[in-house]
């Protein structure tokens, strides 16, 4: 079956009528089967063209993490590499090289105490590279229960409820059992007691947050290693940590040197980080980086003779571009560390101003303010009851906005939020410019008599 958005919209007819333009004024093509025959490259363009017109502005998209501005000189980089495959290490040895190099600043700019030997990769996002730090802690649990002649069928994953869903695939396609913490009143992600609370021999490890998708809030790594720390004293079993860096760790490293949330926790096994977020990439790169050698089991990996070369590789895919790679290392050359601070210090001001005005106008109450990740939830004042966030967020739509609403998840579905997340290219002036919206269609709002919109009927926004 095709996986569509169940209330995506539906296609008007099963052809496309082509513009007059290019002698083919009479012309329609097929929706949903290949044409015929051929078309111009220009009328090809324009049909997909004028279609992408009806997607959103990404820049004014509030709810992606995911980068939309790049500066052109890497737009031009990604342009020469389009067609280069990554996987072909042996015919594209200087992408090779790079991606190499991604790894080796990653490790250190985390801590790994592998110093020159650094043990990772580059992904297509933070969600495979999860499920790749999954399998090397379930493989490694199983390895060591074997050894000792205990049964390895039964493994289990502690985490937080307010896991990204890559988290609960990876549980599913690999049949490892999900324990997950529900919030409770106003903790909204994984604490160190609850945490060990569901801890067990078969535990293959504790995934922390390092940036919740629903609030922008860390997770206490450091708590959880103490607490697990202490778990092993009291029964002998040892449970390592995998961080979920997919925000964070692109933003901790730069703003928050203090925290200690990295490798220089001897229980953090694994951290994952998205390229494509905060790592200032377009959308497609993701990276892994295990503590070392031995925190990655060898017979994951895989040799292959068939590009030219016997390569080591460690996937969930084979092909893919190296476009993003190099775009990657292009940051990291241009921007350096304090290029990286400066950015993400900005974002952390925008989003902790914008916050705190949202805070002063009438209806709304703060759960997170954007002093961690440079993102931030609010909700409506338990008192309001004649319009929702679900209608704030289809009002600001009318403006081009893309503000998502959103419920929280199990113990805590009674909460409904908005969420703004701040990124490169969003300025203190578009800021300004969504505030002065926001206060705008709130004086329409505010006239309704009942709600018109809820979590069944706005604009879908699933996390």
């Amino acid at each position: 079956m095709t996986l569509s958005p169940p209330m995506g919209p539906k296609q008007p007819r099963d052809d496309l009528a082509v513009a007059p333009i290019f002698g083919l004024e009479t012309a329609k093509i097929p929706r949903h089967e290949f044409p015929k025959g051929e078309l111009p490259p220009d009328v090809a363009y324009e049909i997909i063209h004028d279609e992408l017109m009806l997607d959103g502005n990404a820049r004014l998209n509030v709810a992606t993490f995911v980068t939309t501005s790049m500066e052109p000189q890497a737009e031009k980089l990604m342009a020469e590499c389009f067609d280069k495959n990554m996987i072909d290490k042996d015919e594209y040895p200087q992408t090779a090289e790079m991606e190499a190099r991604c790894v080796n600043m990653l490790s250190r700019l985390w801590h790994a105490p592998g110093g020159d030997k650094p043990t990772g990769c580059s992904t297509t996002g933070s969600s495979e590279a999860a499920m790749l730090g999954g399998l090397a802690l379930k493989r490694r649990w199983q390895q060591q229960r074997r050894a000792v002649g205990k049964p390895a069928d039964k493994p289990n994953l502690v985490m937080g409820i307010n896991v990204q869903v890559c988290w609960e695939k990876f549980a599913n396609y690999w049949d490892v059992e999900m324990r997950l913490v529900p919030m409770d009143g106003d903790r909204f992600h994984l604490s160190a007691e609850e945490a060990v609370k569901l801890c067990d021999e078969n535990t293959i490890g504790v995934v922390a947050i390092l940036g919740s998708t629903f609030d922008g809030s860390y997770e206490p790594v450091e708590e959880i290693c103490r607490a697990l720390d202490s778990f092993e004293t009291e029964t002998g079993v040892d449970v390592p940590v995998h961080v979920d860096g997919a925000s964070g760790a692109f933003v901790a490293p730069f703003v928050d040197s203090e925290l200690v949330w990295d490798f220089r926790l001897p229980r953090v096994a694994s951290i994952n980080a998205s390229g494509h977020k905060y790592g200032l990439v377009y959308p497609g790169v993701g990276w892994i980086v295990w503590r070392d050698s031995g925190s990655l089991p060898e017979d994951l990996i895989f040799w292959v003779n068939y590009l030219g070369d016997n390569m080591p590789t460690f996937a969930l895919n084979f092909s893919r571009p190296g476009a993003q790679v190099v775009a990657q290392y292009y940051n990291f050359l241009r921007l350096g560390f304090d290029g990286y601070r400066h950015v993400h210090a900005y974002a952390r001001d925008v989003a902790t101003r914008l916050s705190g005005e949202i805070a002063e106008v009438g209806p709304f109450e703060l759960i997170t303010r954007g002093d961690e990740l440079p993102v931030f939830a609010f909700k409506l004042r338990d008192d309001i009851d004649n319009f929702t966030v679900f209608d704030v967020s289809n009002a600001l739509r009318e403006r081009g906005w893309q503000v998502p609403a959103y419920t929280f998840p199990k113990n805590r579905e009674d909460l409904a939020a908005l969420r703004v997340v701040v990124r490169r290219g969003f300025t203190h002036d578009l800021a300004d410019m969504l505030i002065a919206d926001l206060r705008r269609q709130l004086q329409r709002l505010e006239k309704q008599p009942e709600p018109v919109h809820d979590s069944t009927t706005a604009n879908a926004f699933h996390h």
